[in-house]
């Protein structure tokens, strides 16, 4: 017998290849738990919370340093299986976890990636609902809500309208995640459409509403995002692919103009957790057969990995005070697209903002203190997997703890109510809004 050989298989991952059918709670639970025993180095399994009837809600995190957080690393993630009727997205997280991990070391592309971002996968915050479907429809099912009947993708707090519906476990653990993370970027896979979605899926006049529209201050970085996926979805940016739905020229809508949404998750991670969030809905049929799933991933694997490195566009950076201590809480937006909830450094000073190449003006603000302004170039070909680095030193003097704010944070109430129209980007004019009404008049 080689006896080399035999220690060299010994010390290899021990982790089957995943097949393509579904995987309910107990197949989904064995396979994450051999991947983070196999590669302990790169992959950190934990749960978030627990959902009605007590199943975990699993999230593995991927990245060169799986535990421990690292200034200037981004943190990305992925939301699958919000509707538990819809189970692609759940079967494509599980893909995608098993390619990163077994191409790490191997494909150049993935092991930069590994290295430069932390991955957060979470293939299912919808268990109850999945485990509820007896007789897989590809419309609908008794399994779209969890245990109590909520459709979690309505019960987030809103920010355009009192959203007064029973926060569910389900949800309440993901409020509660993001805000243990500085996530910087992150997608929700559904069912039921071919296209990708970016926000504002609520709004009102200040966003465009009078033209069918709800546009944030980042609408051309999300209108990006969204043609980045899509546009590698040999299907989805097609646009016309579900039979009796509406037609998406080029895989990609914003979410009001589709239909207006009350209580998403998207909106919700934009506005009070800092993160570009889109939703990817990515099969026609909410549950398809088995047998279909290898034609989803061949479709969607390209997507799915272009899209986690824009966790690297922009500008990124840690502020400081005179004597080099990094400040939490500082306010750092570019200065003509404001946040409604104001983004903010992290408790290391780090702070993040995803943008397209141009020139910005960056507005530091610490509380107590003038405004800072700082001007940054964000070149046309972006560093490899690193945004524009740009550290910020003010002339101020304060420890972490004197410059903190007794409540930072944003209220949970509709922000957006009664409030006059914030920029001219998403201010309708009388002009379109007749040309709106001409073209809906004579379509």
């Amino acid at each position: 017998m080689d006896f080399p050989c035999l220690w060299l298989g010994l010390l290899l991952p021990l982790v089957a290849a995943l097949d393509f059918n579904y995987h309910h709670q107990e197949g989904m639970e064995e396979f994450l738990k051999t991947v983070a025993q196999s590669y302990s180095s790169i992959t950190h399994l934990h749960s978030i919370g627990k959902s009605v009837e007590g199943r975990n809600l699993w999230v593995l995190v991927v990245g060169r340093f799986p535990k421990a957080h690292r200034v200037g690393i981004p943190e990305f993630k992925y939301v699958a299986n919000m509707h538990g009727d819809e189970t692609v997205g759940r079967e494509l997280l599980l893909h995608l976890i098993d390619y990163l991990v077994t191409s790490d070391g191997k494909d150049p592309e993935i092991t930069n990636l590994i290295d430069s971002t932390r991955i957060h996968i979470m293939p299912s915050m919808n268990p109850d609902g999945f485990e509820a479907v007896k007789k897989p429809d590809c419309y609908y099912s008794n399994g779209r809500e969890n245990y109590n009947n909520y459709d979690l993708n309505r019960n987030f707090p809103d920010a355009f309208e009192f959203n007064n519906v029973s926060r569910q476990p389900e949800t309440v653990a993901v409020m509660k995640w993001l805000k243990t993370e500085t996530f910087v970027l992150s997608a929700n896979l559904h069912g039921g459409a071919l296209v990708a979605s970016y926000p504002f899926d609520n709004g009102v006049q200040a966003t465009g509403a009078l033209l069918s529209r709800s546009l944030t201050p980042d609408d051309d970085v999300f209108q990006y995002l969204a043609h980045t996926y899509a546009s590698r979805n040999i299907n989805m940016k097609k646009g016309d692919q579900c039979k009796n739905k509406m037609n998406f020229p080029n895989g990609v809508t914003n979410g009001y103009s589709w239909y207006p949404l009350q209580g998403g998750m998207q909106d919700y991670n934009y506005i009070w957790a800092q993160c570009f969030e889109i939703t990817l809905e990515l099969s026609c049929c909410k549950y398809p057969r088995e047998e279909k799933l290898p034609s989803f991933w061949n479709s969607n694997k390209a997507s799915l990995i272009e899209y986690m490195k824009q966790a690297h566009l922009g500008v990124k950076g840690q502020v400081f005070d005179q004597n080099g201590n990094p400040l939490p809480n500082v306010i750092v937006e570019v200065q003509d697209r404001k946040h409604i909830c104001p983004y903010r450094t992290n408790k290391f000073g780090e702070y993040y903002l995803l943008l397209l190449p141009g020139s910005y003006i960056i507005n530091v603000t610490v509380p107590g203190h003038d405004p800072h302004l700082t001007k940054v170039v964000i070149p046309e070909k972006s560093q490899n997997f690193s945004a524009l680095k740009k550290d910020i030193r003010l002339p101020v003097q304060g420890q972490l703890d004197s410059i903190q704010v007794s409540n930072l944070s944003c209220p949970m109430i509709p922000l957006y109510r009664n409030l006059p129209s914030r920029s001219v980007a998403t201010k309708p004019s009388l002009f379109l809004f007749l040309v709106t009404l001409l073209h809906i008049f004579f379509k």
